[in-house]
């Protein structure tokens, strides 16, 4: 994926249903990961990337 086509942790958040305070805790538990980190340190998502590893979550009983 382009990097101009991924989106911040607000807009991944919304697009999932879920808070941004909730994706930011499961990426900073290691349990989500970003598909990119900023210079700055700001994480940018795939949503469907995302929706992918809270599904493997939930199968390992994690989410």
């Amino acid at each position: 994926m382009a990097q101009e086509e991924l989106l911040t942790t607000g807009e991944t958040a919304k697009r999932l249903g879920l808070s941004r305070s909730t994706l930011w805790r499961y990426v900073k538990a290691g349990l989500i990961e970003p598909d990119l980190i900023t210079a700055g340190g700001h994480f940018r998502f795939d949503p469907e990337h995302v929706r992918r590893q809270l599904r493997a979550l939930q199968q390992r009983g994690d989410g």
